[in-house]
């Protein structure tokens, strides 16, 4: 595999400060540059920005994925496989309220992977995935 080139992502959060805690904290990434209403992030190596904006009425929607009510959107990083186990379980510590708790998606089939999904505290959706071989991330 080559070498993976950071991506950067923004998220508007209505909540600046409890979500600057939430990722610095929970997530415990790095906190970069910040603004009144920005913060940066080092998330696995990638930039995430929050960005404060007005709460929004708008409802959670999901799409099925393997029996499972995906949100969308959603956003987050494919972690190496050990890294995903640690990661998960140190989330279970904090006692993150998953939306998918931590399992094997697509067991047995091609782009099997482990995958969980939770929410920030602005509500938006985070997937984290890993992939036992990094080659079937793209596999059909």
């Amino acid at each position: 595999m080559q070498n993976v080139t950071p991506f950067h992502v923004a998220i508007p959060v209505h909540n600046l400060d409890e979500c600057r805690t939430f990722y610095r904290e929970v997530l415990e990434c790095e906190e970069g540059r910040s603004a009144d209403h920005w913060v940066d992030f080092n998330l696995f190596g990638h930039q995430l920005v929050i960005h404060y904006k007005p709460k929004s009425e708008e409802e959670l929607h999901t799409n099925p994925v393997d029996g499972k009510n995906v949100p969308v959107p959603h956003y987050g990083v494919v972690l190496p496989w050990d890294t995903f186990q640690s990661f998960s379980k140190k989330l279970e510590d904090k006692g993150i309220e998953f939306v998918i708790e931590p399992y094997i998606r697509f067991k047995g089939e091609v782009g099997e992977q482990a995958t969980m999904f939770f929410l920030d505290p602005a509500g938006n959706a985070l997937e984290f995935k890993a992939f036992k071989d990094m080659g079937q991330l793209f596999a059909k």
